[in-house]
């Protein structure tokens, strides 16, 4: 089976979205922003959706904390030079630029998607933004390079104060479903262990 790190998006709130550069700029006055996930992957070849839940943090100068807490415990830290994933305590697997560029490459961009950089996105993606009224908003990217466009059909995304919802829509036909909740904007600052977790690991 596939795996590809989960993709977490989380914007910070907004009044009304009419563009995505206002989208852009509100996001990023955010410095650090907290939230509850829950995640369900849809694999056809099997009878019963997957499903996982836990933490995530997004800070925007250190990266972005996934900390899965059930069905089993995975840490994963995404930070400018590399990706950390920590599965049941097991030795970390570390990715970079050197030892995988092209994994780096995706995990990069993540990065780029959380702050609604719209630079990097037209460079990847073609982009469908559409305020739906009462402070809603999608925004669907279909990818136009590679390797995106060999493994996504579109990622969608959806939310009004905050991002709420993410839906990757894989080539092979499956399908992961990610929702915030519980989101926190407080403290603005890493505690001493957030701030340890990436110097760390």
């Amino acid at each position: 089976m596939r795996y590809w790190p989960p993709l977490i998006l989380l914007f910070a709130p907004f009044v009304n979205a009419v563009t995505l550069e206002e989208l852009q700029q509100r996001f990023t006055q955010q410095p650090v922003v907290r939230a509850h996930f829950t995640q369900t992957r849809t694999i056809k070849d099997l009878p019963q959706p997957l499903r996982s839940q836990g933490e995530m943090l997004i800070a925007r100068e250190q990266g972005l904390l996934w900390d899965q807490t059930a069905p089993f415990p995975m840490m994963l830290m995404l930070d400018d030079s590399r990706m950390v994933q920590i599965i049941n305590g097991q030795p970390p697997q570390v990715i970079t630029a050197q030892n995988n560029p092209q994994m780096f490459q995706f995990n990069h961009l993540l990065r780029a998607l959380f702050q609604a950089d719209r630079a990097v996105l037209e460079q990847n993606f073609r982009i469908d933004f559409n305020d739906a009224g009462k402070g809603r908003w999608t925004l669907k990217l279909t990818p136009i390079t590679t390797p995106l466009d060999k493994i996504f059909t579109s990622i969608d995304l959806a939310g009004d104060h905050y991002l709420d919802s993410i839906r990757l829509n894989d080539k092979q036909g499956d399908l992961t479903d990610i929702a915030f909740s519980q989101h926190r904007l407080t403290p603005t600052t890493l505690t001493d262990d957030e701030r340890q977790r990436f110097a760390t690991h």
